[in-house]
């Protein structure tokens, strides 16, 4: 972890390939108080989908939405979770300026942690390439 998922209504004009990129690179560049990556880049993973159905607010007009949701482990200090929300969410503001200037757009970004996990299987072979 972190797995990021981007839900999006599809009158978002946006690249979300890039979006994808900017958030796991986002995630990646945070540490922790004592220097040490936040985040294991094998575990980072950023998907995005368009919703094939959606409302929005009270549908009168053509309104988006984006919704971020972000989760992670615990074990994290809340200032670093903080400092890696407000660092997601530049990007994404800085990813849809020109679409928020131009259309009436939600955008919600949230950090979730996985507490008390009944089940948790992983089965990779990603991690092993970012171990030195």
């Amino acid at each position: 972890m972190p797995h990021v998922v981007i839900q999006y209504t599809p009158n978002v004009e946006a690249d979300m390939d890039a979006l994808c990129r900017d958030l796991a690179a986002s995630l990646l560049e945070q540490k922790e108080e004592d220097g040490s990556q936040l985040f294991p880049p094998g575990g980072t993973r950023v998907l995005a989908y368009p919703a094939a159905h959606f409302a929005v607010a009270d549908g009168k007009q053509d309104y988006a939405f984006v919704y971020i949701n972000v989760k992670i482990a615990e074990g994290r200090s809340a200032a670093a979770k903080t400092r890696a929300g407000d660092a997601m969410m530049e990007k994404v503001k800085a990813r849809f300026a020109s679409l928020f200037a131009k259309r009436l757009i939600g955008i919600t970004l949230q950090i979730e942690e996985s507490p008390g996990q009944v089940y948790d299987a992983k089965h990779n072979n990603l991690h092993p390439l970012f171990k030195k």
